[in-house]
This record gives C-alpha cells, structure tokens and sequence, in this order.
C-alpha cells in the first residue's frame, strides 16, 4: 500500500477515490446539518479536531479543488433562506446577520481529509482510504478459475439431451405441416385477389381521368365558329357599284 502522504501531493490521486464517503463514518461520525447535505467551517473543524483558522486556510489555498467538490458559499436571498431552515434552532452557536456563509458537503469534507496535514483524524481517513482501495483493486485482478475441460461423459450427457430435445420437436413440426400449408394457400388467395383489386383500381383511375377531362371541355362552352375569309378588294368593288 503507498504511503497515505501519497493523498497530500496527488490531484490524480484524491479523484481517483473521491466517490468513497462512506470512510468518513467508518472512521469518525460525522454531525450534518438539519438538511442532511452540509456542513459549516466550524463543523468541519470540529470533525478533524483543528481550529477554524486550519479550515479557512486550507480553503484559500484550495479553493478551485474544494468548490468542484461541492464547497459554495450563500449569499444575500439565498443565505437568509437556509438559515432560517437550517441554523435558527442555534443562533447560539451561528450566529445571524452574517454576510455569507460557506458550506462543506461530504465529498468536499472528504476532499479536505486528503489534504489536511495536522490532524490525526484526516491521516486515518487517507490510511483508510488507501487500504479500501488497494482491497478493491486486490479483488479486481484476482485471475478467474478456469472451467475445467469437458470430460467425454459429460460431453455424452449433453448429446443425450440435445437427441431428447430433437425427438421432441419433431411430433410439433409434423402437427404444424398441414397449419402451415393452410396458411400457404389462403395467402396466395389474398395476393390473387389484391392483384385484382388494383387492376379494377387502376381501370376506375383511368375512367376518372377522362370524365374529369370531358367536364373540363364542356365548361368551357363551345367554340366558335371560324369567320370566312373575304379578298381584300370585295369592299372596294362594293362601294363602286352603290
């Protein structure tokens, strides 16, 4: 197993077990706040038995990390509505008025276990985080027990059953021939008589067709006669002989 320092140095290395909260408990109970979800400063604090101040700089030197963690601090509308959810019942111990209020949720507690150096409590969280992963990893790669090779009476066994399962079938197939050969004939029917069906289809389209086309031509009237076609010099001759 690596030494729980490795926890302290390693971004990859805190990721890669991050998913595992459930340590926390395992090695400390852990009080959260009436919402089930967080934790303040000072309970963190509390948790690994260091001052507030061990908190807060952890904090500033972390913050990208821890907020991806799930840290996030309230403000304005949305700090007056969780205090009064959450903190009223101990105004005593959080005080109101504040102008913000930073919250912890486990994983980012669990976040702060593997960087918090002076507390005998984060050092066994990180041990213990080390030990459930290296077990898991342990029982990953354990080889699988290969199958032992198949004997020929085992391999005669499973030709007996497959022979039984064959004898079986064949009385159902036989039952079902004539089924089929029914189901044969009427489909043929049917493909006869949708063939038909569009013949007729296709003989009414054409009808329609040309009704549609002599209803056309009588609503358009008939036409007109051609006018006879007169020499250009008969009007003259008639106004010679009036």
């Amino acid at each position: 197993m690596p030494p729980e320092a490795v926890l302290l140095e390693s971004r990859a290395m805190r990721d890669s077990v991050m998913g595992r909260t459930e340590v926390l408990d395992k090695v400390k109970a852990l009080v959260l706040l009436p919402d089930g979800l967080h934790v303040t400063t000072r309970m963190v604090a509390e948790y690994f038995e260091v001052g507030d101040r061990a908190v807060n700089s952890l904090m500033r030197r972390h913050r990208a990390e821890l907020s991806e963690n799930g840290m996030h601090v309230l403000k304005g509308s949305d700090l007056r509505v969780f205090e009064s959810s959450n903190l009223k019942l101990s105004a005593g111990s959080y005080p109101q008025g504040r102008a913000h209020l930073t919250l912890y949720t486990r994983r980012t507690i669990l976040n702060i276990a593997m960087l918090l150096r002076d507390s005998e409590v984060a050092r066994t969280v990180r041990t213990y985080l080390l030990d459930v992963e290296e077990s898991a990893r342990g029982r990953a790669e354990e080889p699988r027990q290969a199958e032992p090779a198949p004997t020929l009476e085992s391999l005669d066994h499973r030709l007996t059953r497959v022979e039984s399962s064959l004898a079986d079938v064949g009385p159902v197939l036989r039952d079902l021939g004539p089924v089929i050969g029914r189901i044969s004939v009427r489909l043929d029917r049917l493909d006869r008589r949708l063939d038909a069906t569009n013949r007729v289809v296709c003989a009414m389209s054409e009808r329609l067709s040309d009704l549609a086309e002599d209803v056309r031509e009588l609503r358009s009237g008939p036409r007109p006669l051609p006018r006879p076609h007169r020499h250009p010099g008969s009007r003259a001759r008639r106004r010679d002989q009036g």
